[in-house]
């Protein structure tokens, strides 16, 4: 039998590496314009066509490489950045495994010019497949100036799996944003088909942020500036006002190098876990400077994956950090100490009014037979009304007479607005999800419903007592309602007075060109009036109020350009009901809350809003019961 083992032709070892490297075209812009930092450049030139597909140029004014030099640097693990293994754990570098460029020409057709400062004439290399096609001497800047076309042309099956140009434009554009954030230092431009998306010019790390995220974040920005003997930190954190539910800019970067880390986050996370509603997320750029021997970025491909030696510590020193920020922030308030200019008041005097009378001392009139559970209060000083702030409808149903205020209330005893005080439940009262008999239910529902908290809505049925959450249950109802109107292209727009002017990021400029028609047929009607700034001139039809600017955010953040159109409304449909719906702390009538159970036990998913959060949860009578023995 003949041996069956025998190694791969360099073309083939190459592309299967390149696999790993180069995954999009993404991976492409990063690799270029990494190494073009670690050249030295100061001004970097970034162009693609067809977004990325076509053609890839980085253009860079850093040393440039000799002639040998050009042709080794497409050898697998040739490289300038390490000499020994010892090196790996000593890295001031982005590239040290000499991968990158041997990759990205294995699945593509790449020129390179490159001129070293000393140097009359520069290099013209042309390299196909992994297979050189010429080089020779040419006349060209000092730099390098790398032309990447047809990339995936000898690997179909990858290029076919790219998504469509406006998801791989939006992905280069992440890899774009991590790189700049990093070097504020260095000036950066970016075009696309032949239209400007970015002209940053050097600058302080807080204006690189605002030239790539807009002017809005600006006034969101606290500093964050810490040094130990372990790190150091610096960068920005969000207010907590800033949170959002989606799009918030999140960004860890370690001597310089971007990297993912979910237990860093949740650090930042855990501070703002009571100042921000939940499920909610503030923005953050953080800059962790940390000795290359406690570190190990030699992990994953893609260099995104680092492992820290103090990992608890750092943590600690992170959490303190951000603590630290936000208690700057939230200090003191000027009313007590920004008293320049203000009118000196004189502190009282006890002594007299100035003619040799004493003061007196103020009285309280008040009614002792006044009882606030009394539907016909006996002194004309009495709080009328009975409503108070937590609104809604009593589940108590007849009067309370004068001489009952010694008696405990019994169910049948009733007063407008009733405030029940607060309560602890054990968990394992609450059943799970209403099943098929949820129109059995609701068909037993008490006719009146209580409030509570502004948040719950509660309502006797069949099996004991149900509660709803308002916000979750009014999103069900206006999603499926909006989802119609979608299908049936029926959602009505309604002119602003006011227009309103938006600024859009150039990833959400390239994900308004791909759902410009969707975002349309939702009732939005934009008027470019700037390279990226866009009037809004109508909303949808019962949008009054709404922060329709962030509303516009969300939806873009969202969007998914590659889904299919059905699931691009449902996202959008989503974002609209969010916005829309009942916020938590306003007042219902009994009325009111009778329709929004009533619309959402029509709804098609009862138990679960459109993202998967619960919305309602009844308490089983026989438990009730059992807790009142």
């Amino acid at each position: 039998m003949s041996d069956v083992i025998q190694l791969l032709p360099d073309t083939v070892a190459n592309q299967i590496a390149a696999g790993e490297v180069i995954q999009r075209p993404a991976s492409v812009i990063k690799e270029l314009v990494e190494n073009a930092v670690d050249a030295g450049a100061h001004h970097i030139d970034v162009s693609v066509v067809d977004a990325g597909r076509t053609s890839i140029q980085v253009i860079d004014d850093g040393k440039g490489m000799s002639e040998t030099d050009a042709r080794l640097a497409f050898e697998r693990h040739a490289t300038s950045k390490i000499r020994q293994a010892e090196d790996l754990f000593n890295l001031h570098t982005m590239g040290f495994r000499g991968e990158a460029l041997p990759s990205i020409v294995a699945v593509s057709q790449v020129e390179l010019k490159t001129r070293m400062a000393d140097e009359t004439l520069g290099t013209d290399i042309v390299i196909s497949g992994s297979k050189l096609q010429s080089q020779e001497p040419c006349a060209c800047p000092q730099g390098a100036n790398f032309k990447v076309e047809n990339l995936f042309f000898n690997v179909p099956a990858r290029r076919k799996f790219l998504k469509s140009n406006a998801t791989e434009l939006n992905h280069i554009l992440t890899a774009f944003e991590r790189i700049v954030l990093v070097y504020p230092e260095i000036g950066f431009t970016f075009h696309s088909n032949g239209g400007e998306l970015y002209d940053l010019r050097p600058g302080t790390l807080r204006q690189r942020i605002v030239d790539v995220f807009g002017k809005r974040i600006n006034a969101d920005l606290l500093p964050l500036n810490v040094e130990t003997s372990v790190c150091g930190l610096s960068g920005f954190v969000g207010k907590p006002e800033s949170a959002k539910k989606k799009g918030a800019k999140q960004f860890f970067f370690v001597n310089g190098r971007y990297m993912r880390h979910p237990y860093f986050h949740k650090a930042v996370q855990s501070v703002y876990e009571r100042l921000v509603p939940q499920g909610e997320q503030v923005p953050y750029f953080i800059y962790f400077d940390v000795n290359p021997h406690d570190i190990d970025v030699n992990i994953h491909p893609t260099k995104t994956e680092i492992k820290f030696e103090n990992e608890q510590t750092v943590y600690q020193i992170l959490l303190a950090a951000v603590r630290d920020a936000i208690g700057s922030f939230s200090g003191a308030s000027t009313i007590d100490f920004d008293t320049e200019g203000k009118p000196e008041i004189p502190l009282f005097q006890s002594e007299g009014d100035g003619e040799g009378e004493p003061f007196a001392m103020p009285k309280v009139d008040f009614d002792p037979q006044y009882n606030p559970f009394n539907s016909t209060p006996k002194s004309p000083s009495s709080f009328s009304g009975g409503h108070g702030t937590h609104g809604g409808t009593s589940i108590f149903s007849g009067p309370i007479q004068d001489d009952s205020w010694d008696k405990p209330l019994s169910p049948n005893t009733s007063s407008p607005n009733t405030f029940i005080p607060d309560s602890p439940a054990s968990d394992t009262l609450f059943s799970g999800p209403v099943q098929e008999s949820g129109a059995e239910e609701i068909e037993d529902k008490s006719p009146s419903h209580y409030q509570y908290k502004g948040k719950y809505i509660m309502t006797a049925v069949k099996s004991g007592l149900m509660v709803l959450d308002q916000h979750r249950a009014h999103i069900c109802i206006l999603y499926e309602d909006y989802m119609r109107r979608l299908a049936s292209h029926k959602m009505h727009s309604q002119k602003v007075l006011f227009p309103e002017s938006i600024d859009l990021t150039p990833k959400e400029m390239v994900t308004l060109t791909a759902i410009k028609d969707d975002i349309a047929l939702l009732g939005f009607e934009l008027t470019p009036v700037g390279a990226a700034t866009y009037s809004i001139n109508a909303i949808p039809e019962g949008f009054e109020g709404v922060d329709v600017i962030s509303l516009l955010h969300e939806i873009l953040s969202d969007a998914d350009t590659d889904s299919q159109l059905a699931k691009i409304h449902e996202r959008m449909a989503l974002s609209l009901a969010r916005a829309a719906a009942i916020p938590y702390g306003q007042v219902l009538s009994n009325e009111e809350m009778e329709n929004i159970i009533n619309q959402l036990f029509q709804c098609s998913n009862v138990n679960y809003t459109p993202d998967g959060h619960a919305t309602l949860c009844i308490i089983k009578q026989k438990d009730i019961e059992n807790m009142l023995g």
